[in-house]
C-alpha cells in the first residue's frame, strides 16, 4: 500500500490508477480533507444503479402477489426462522 498526496495522485494519476488497477491499495492523503483508501472494486462489492433496486423491490411485490414469502413464526428466533427458509426444498 502506498500513500501519497492529493497533489502526486493529480500530476500521476495514470500511474498511480495502474497501481490500483493491479489490485494494490492507495491511500491519498489531503491536509485539508484527511486520508482516503482507494482501492478497485471487487466483485463482492454492491453496485446496484437506482433503476435494478426499483426493479428488485417491484420483482418482490410481486412475489408477494404470488403468494411466495415466509412469515416468522411467533416464538421462532431469526436464526430458526432463516434456517427454516433457506432450508426450504422445491
Amino acid at each position: 500500500m502506498e500513500v501519497v498526496s492529493t497533489r502526486e495522485f493529480r500530476n500521476n494519476m495514470a500511474t498511480y490508477l495502474g497501481y490500483i488497477s493491479s489490485g494494490q491499495e492507495l491511500i491519498l492523503k489531503s491536509r485539508d480533507k484527511g486520508s482516503f483508501v482507494i482501492r478497485k472494486v471487487k466483485e463482492d462489492d454492491t453496485l446496484m444503479s437506482k433503476e435494478e433496486f426499483f426493479a428488485k423491490i417491484e420483482e418482490s411485490e410481486k412475489q408477494i402477489e404470488r403468494g411466495e414469502y415466509s412469515v416468522m413464526k411467533p416464538d421462532e428466533t431469526l436464526d430458526e426462522f432463516l434456517e427454516r427458509v433457506t432450508n426450504v426444498q422445491d
